[in-house]
């Protein structure tokens, strides 16, 4: 059986993100093993000058070069990850830090760096509070995924989202989760 890679990036026990996620995660998990990567409650560092120093020497906790040699070796990734502060939670950008690791995720000749990672397709996962779309100048989760799929080597990004939550009433907000689950649904026959 193929396999995913779930990176939850969800922090709150009712997180609507989640709740778009659940559904979708289930229907893949018909057509995947599916591992997941709970990111709310983890203590990746943030990558400093010691922890370079540290890469520099061949030096990296064995289990973050395991967490991300299975990342470079699923066939798909799907993250959940809700839009905070234009952007998304700092525990999923601490975590691709952590895994983006030389010689793994990604390596280099001596004139770019390319991926090493045989994901074909990522889907990522948000609900954003504002009337902000995916593509607006404003949403910087998008191209920042974009950008590692481009390191990585990671294949197609699909995006699914439900905006303007907060500024709805609960009946409007029921519409827009229920629309993103059904075209995340969608998506997973050809995903």
């Amino acid at each position: 059986m193929k396999k995913l890679i779930f990176i939850d990036a969800t922090m709150r026990a009712e997180s609507r993100t989640r709740q778009i996620a659940r559904p979708i995660i289930e229907e893949l998990s018909k057509r995947y093993e599916i591992e997941t990567v709970r990111l709310d409650g983890a203590s990746y560092p943030a990558v400093d000058s010691r922890i370079l120093n540290d890469r520099d020497n061949g030096i990296v906790p064995e289990e973050y070069a395991e967490t991300a040699r299975r990342i470079a070796a699923a066939d798909r990734i799907v993250i959940a990850a809700p839009f905070w502060d234009m952007s998304f939670p700092s525990a999923l950008k601490v975590f691709f830090e952590n895994m983006s690791l030389f010689h793994i995720t990604f390596d280099s000749d001596s004139t770019r760096c390319y991926g090493l990672c045989k994901c074909e397709k990522v889907l990522y996962i948000t609900t954003r509070g504002m009337n902000i779309h995916t593509g607006d100048a404003l949403e910087q989760a998008t191209p920042y995924i974009r950008a590692l799929s481009y390191l990585w080597g990671l294949g197609e990004l699909h995006v699914i989202s439900a905006e303007n939550l907060d500024y709805s009433t609960p009946e409007v907000i029921d519409e827009k989760l229920s629309a993103a689950v059904s075209e995340g649904l969608e998506l997973c026959s050809t995903f």
